[in-house]
């Protein structure tokens, strides 16, 4: 199945999901609103011509300053029939939530939790949403643009680092 059969197969199954989508460099990106997100993966996942059957990851990326938003996005490979497909959502970046898909992959437990540690983007039902690479008392998420240059923490931690009893 070629990139373009793979989006109209989506588009048609949920034509008000699917805001948009492009191929570049022969990658298929499709654009999904964001109360979609758990319906439209599930069927990527399931239907048979499809079968996206592994997260290979999902990250976050900040466009707060430029746009207002933070985006999720799902790289999904197909073991079986070897295609690829990326799914993006826009979410604000006042009100960082979009549901979980650890339910359909569960490797999505672990990139979840990365994206919430480093963006602050809250999936919701996440069965364990904690931090998965900062200690606990680290301030901030390292990867947003907000985040100070000198990335300076509490004078605790930086003492536990120093100390190398971390």
């Amino acid at each position: 199945m070629d990139n373009e059969a793979i989006a109209t197969l989506i588009k048609t199954q949920f034509p008000e999901a699917v805001l948009s989508s492009n191929i570049f460099l022969n990658e298929l990106t499709l654009i999904i609103k964001k109360d979609c997100i758990t319906e439209v993966a599930h069927f990527t996942k399931e239907n048979k011509e499809l079968g996206f059957d592994f997260l290979s990851d999902l990250c976050g990326v900040d466009k707060a300053e430029t746009d207002g938003i933070f985006e999720v996005v799902y790289h999904l490979y197909s073991i079986s029939k070897n295609h690829r497909l990326r799914l993006k959502v826009q979410i604000p970046s006042n009100n960082p939530h979009i549901s979980t898909v650890t339910d359909i992959w569960k490797t999505a437990n672990w990139h979840e939790r990365e994206t919430f540690d480093m963006f602050g983007i809250y999936f919701d039902n996440h069965p364990n949403l904690q931090k998965i690479l900062t200690p606990d008392d680290f301030k901030g998420h390292p990867l947003r643009k907000d985040y100070p240059l000198d990335g300076r923490q509490p004078a605790t931690l930086r003492e536990v680092y120093r100390k190398g009893e971390a």
